[in-house]
């Protein structure tokens, strides 16, 4: 799981990381000089055998896109809570040799019938999210494959078919169950029960699900991943698999309207990154239907409350996190929706001048319970909607470096734990809509983030870049945890930037989330000096049993150097090859 690092100063400190009495390394250099000559390659995700796929591409001379194509099709198999085939992501691609960035939206869309008040029952109140989650009403369109197919168009070496082998490989040979999925198995066994095709794939005779150390196949993926081997994305507008799409979303109960007019209709885009300065750095993610802003937010405002940061065992570094990320949470989920359906002031969020106007407020020596909203593009839109705090799960991230220096940020989902909890040609269906607000009018006003047809779904993924001032690759970075990917990607970037640790430390560090007014620390990881310091400055800090699965790469004078999030079984892994 963890990638051995070269900063070995810290090492022997690394337990007592947080502690006051383990010295901080100086300040890393706000540039990099000019790289030698590139030929290391790496990938880091969430599961071994999704690196080596990935890793397997690579060393065939693959393009950092085509390995994550790999890594995302084995994920998908390995890893099938969390994302796949049947759900949606976000990519962010770094060119070394021009130093461009692009952003690419494969998130779902609303089917033509989606309805704003669908997730309300008869008497007007939203559906309890586990109802809403288990049915057809949550499938969106699966848009992942049609992404990543765009993405390839552009940026890919290998033939498409050759990504899909090593999952074909996986699928049809077996791979052997670790104790993450097995526990998830068995955590989720009566939805598993529920489904015909799952319970013939994840349950043995006696209606169990298999155990860890159990040889598992999966022929159905097999046979959908040959096909869109052979067709694209076409292979799930058109013909068998998309019939079974679609006779799943549409099965009772709840019953979605999700059709094949809709599948076929649905189309990625390549977009222009948003981006914005951190210290002497520029991070770039994907603008809406993400809400990355947030996140870049969070660092916007971080950097204006320490503008001299001093690590993770200083309380004001902490403190000044806490008032960052409650700024940028509430005006996220007042204003950030779909934008080809709502005005929504994505960049104006992260301008600086907004940044100082609202950096104003934080007072390292305080709290502040109710945080106003801004109003970063005037008084009416901020009296135009109704603020929703849908908390979404789930999620994978996947980090790659090729050696030719190019880069891949990929968040993949199907939302939450095996998504709507239908399967389709031995995959599960996403259940991404209930990333909507179920309610389409909040005190009177209309919800930015309300369903409508063939509209995405506010998101938090945040597949992010970092460059150097000139423009040369710094981090490439991402995380899993639903609206905790947020404030879990800005922790990462902040660690190894600000606080000098390498991606494996940056990665250690505890959880903290304040996505509202109650605080939630990582339950046992928090030194109990710095919780209660935050309590005593009037901050609602509870410890809760947190998770993440930050995936980061670091590019640095002496090479690569990568982090795998200690939370997941994942890891990060290189391999030396000769450059382009």
């Amino acid at each position: 799981m963890i990638f051995a690092s070269g900063r070995f100063m810290l090492l022997a400190c690394l337990p007592l990381l947080l502690l006051a009495g383990c010295a901080q390394p100086p300040p890393r250099a706000q540039s990099l000089p000019s790289q030698a000559p590139l030929r290391e390659a790496m990938v880091a995700a969430a599961d071994p055998l999704a690196v080596d796929a990935g890793l397997e591409i690579l060393r065939e001379g693959g393009s950092a896109v085509d390995s994550a194509i790999a890594v995302a099709m084995t994920l998908g198999l390995v890893e099938p809570e969390s994302s796949g085939v049947g759900g949606g992501g976000l990519l962010v691609h770094y060119r070394a040799r021009d130093r461009a960035i692009e952003a690419y939206d494969g998130r779902e869309w609303a089917p033509a019938g989606a309805q704003p008040d669908m997730f309300l029952q008869a008497n007007g109140a939203p559906m309890p999210f586990e109802v809403a989650q288990a049915s057809g009403l949550s499938i969106g369109t699966p848009s992942l494959v049609a992404m990543l197919a765009m993405a390839h168009e552009a940026h890919g070496r290998l033939p498409w078919s050759r990504l899909m082998q090593p999952a074909i490989r996986l699928s049809e040979d077996g791979f052997v169950i670790g104790p993450r999925l097995a526990r998830s198995l068995q955590t989720y066994r009566a939805a598993i029960a529920a489904d015909p095709q799952a319970r013939a794939i994840y349950l043995h005779e006696k209606g169990q699900p298999w155990p860890q150390g159990h040889r598992l196949r999966n022929p159905e993926y097999a046979r959908s991943l040959r096909a869109i081997a052979e067709q694209g994305p076409r292979a799930l507008t058109h013909g068998r698999i998309a019939d079974e799409i679609i006779a799943a979303a549409q099965r009772a109960p709840r019953a979605g309207s999700l059709s094949l007019d809709d599948l076929a209709a649905f189309a990625p885009r390549r977009l222009e990154p948003l981006c914005a300065p951190f210290r002497a750095y520029r991070v770039c993610s994907v603008p809406s239907p993400s809400s990355a802003n947030a996140m870049l937010s969070i660092l916007g405002l971080y950097a204006r409350a320490r503008p001299a940061p001093d690590g993770p065992q200083n309380i004001d570094d902490w403190a000044a996190f806490v008032w960052a990320s409650r700024l940028s949470y509430v005006d996220r989920d007042h204003y950030m929706a779909d934008e080809r359906f709502v005005e929504a002031p994505t960049a104006a969020l992260v301008a600086s001048d907004y940044l100082d106007a609202r950096a104003a407020l934080i007072d390292l020596r305080a709290s502040r319970d109710a945080i106003p909203i801004g109003a970063p593009a005037g008084e009416a839109l901020r009296q135009r909607w109704g603020s929703s705090a849908m908390q979404e799960n789930g999620t994978t991230h996947l980090s790659i470096v090729d050696a030719d220096g190019n880069a891949v940020a990929l968040t993949a989902t199907i939302e939450s734990e095996y998504g709507a909890q239908r399967m389709a040609g031995g995959f599960w269906l996403n259940n991404q809509l209930t990333d909507f607000s179920f309610e389409p009018v909040i005190d009177g006003k209309p919800v930015a983030n309300a369903v409508a047809p063939r509209k995405a779904p506010r998101s938090s993924m945040s597949p992010s870049i970092v460059t150097d001032a000139d423009g040369r690759l710094v981090l490439v970075t991402g995380s899993m945890g639903g609206s905790t990917i947020i404030a879990s990607v800005a922790r990462s970037i902040i660690g190894v930037l600000d606080w000098n640790l390498s991606p494996q430390q940056a990665l250690a560090t505890p959880a903290l989330f304040a996505r509202t007014r109650t605080i939630e620390a990582e339950r046992g990881r928090l030194p109990n000096a710095i919780l209660e310091g935050l309590r005593q400055l009037g901050w609602n800090v509870v410890e809760a049993d947190l998770y993440s699965g930050t995936h980061l790469i670091e590019v640095t004078p002496q090479g690569l150097e990568g982090g795998a999030d200690p939370r997941l079984e994942g890891r990060a892994a290189r391999v030396l090859l000769a450059r382009r």
